[in-house]
């Protein structure tokens, strides 16, 4: 049975590409190809398959998804068939003209159909589905429409219109004066963008909606928690500190009339005159030294100075 049998399609109609690819290698590149990697690329729409290479002599195969998981097997074993080859003559000739199909490329495609009953060929033929994913089309007005092999159109599967970042552009010019017109788009393109468009103005509508609920139910009428004011008249060190850089030899500490007064002279000596019918307020403190009623922020620096007295 060869490798492109009718009856593999009902064996084995979606292969793993690894174990083909391991398969392969040993039984028509004598096991050369050891060091390439083969993958599935969900992004490659221009061929059906790529042989590419990267600094340091890795060499990488990618077979286009888009193409071949829903073709019959053949094609995936032919298309991995012509890749190999690149990669066999990159190995072994360190030939990097993936484009080119010379000589020696000529010469391991006809030993393989030969072998194994396939049709490998230069080129795919995978036009339908190629016109398919490149549903963006554009024409040429000048000259290059009587031009090989493209007659002036672009095809694209992307809404990007030919223009200077294309490689081709600056030879173009000078070739050819024409201009190129839109001449095919895929079906229903603009009414899947209308729809996108409206999915989008429904989302951001319902977030203006979730937003504006979230306001009307949170209520408005919460208690507030009340203002504590700090009176202030309250002694603080900074105050303290203020009153007891003055020059002179006399400190006084005024309170209201109806509670104390403290007068110090200059030979050291205190005398308090109380009501004895005041209280001492939560705020307030003796000095154990020279028992002086003070606000509790102002006693330890008191009693610091009473101690060096």
């Amino acid at each position: 049975m060869n490798l492109v049998d009718k009856q593999w399609e009902l064996i084995d109609p979606h292969p793993n590409i690894h174990t083909l690819f391991q398969q392969f290698n040993h039984q028509f590149f004598y096991g050369k190809l050891d060091s390439v990697y083969v993958e599935w690329s969900k992004r490659m729409t221009r061929c059906a398959g790529i042989c590419y290479y990267r600094r340091g002599g890795e060499c990488r195969i990618a077979l286009s998804a888009s193409y071949l998981t829903l073709r019959p097997r053949k094609d995936l074993v032919e298309t991995l068939l012509h890749e190999m080859i690149h990669a066999y003559l990159f190995v072994t000739h360190n030939n990097k003209d993936r484009d080119g199909h010379g000589p020696e490329f000529l010469k391991h495609m006809v030993r393989i159909n030969d072998t194994t009953g396939t049709n490998i060929t230069v080129y795919h033929s995978f036009h339908d589905e190629y016109d398919h994913l490149h549903g963006h089309w554009w024409r040429c007005t000048g000259a290059c429409r009587q031009w090989k092999p493209f007659y002036g159109y672009v095809k694209r599967s992307m809404n990007r219109a030919p223009s200077n970042r294309d490689r081709w552009w600056s030879e173009h010019e000078k070739r050819c004066s024409g201009q190129f017109e839109k001449i095919k788009e895929p079906e229903d393109y603009k009414t899947k963008g209308n729809k996108k468009r409206n999915a989008n103005e429904i989302t951001s509508n319902k977030n203006e909606q979730q937003a504006s609920t979230s306001q009307i139910s949170s209520p408005s009428n919460k208690k507030k928690k009340p203002n504590i004011s700090v009176p202030s008249n309250q002694g603080t060190i900074h105050n303290f500190f203020k009153k007891t850089n003055s020059t002179s030899s006399l400190t006084d500490i005024k309170q209201p009339a109806s509670k104390k007064i403290i007068e110090i002279n200059s030979e050291k000596q205190c005398t308090i005159t109380t009501s004895p019918n005041d209280e001492i307020k939560p705020n307030y403190a003796k000095c154990p030294t020279c028992q002086i009623l003070l606000p509790k922020a102002n006693l330890f620096i008191h009693q610091i100075r009473c101690y060096k007295k």
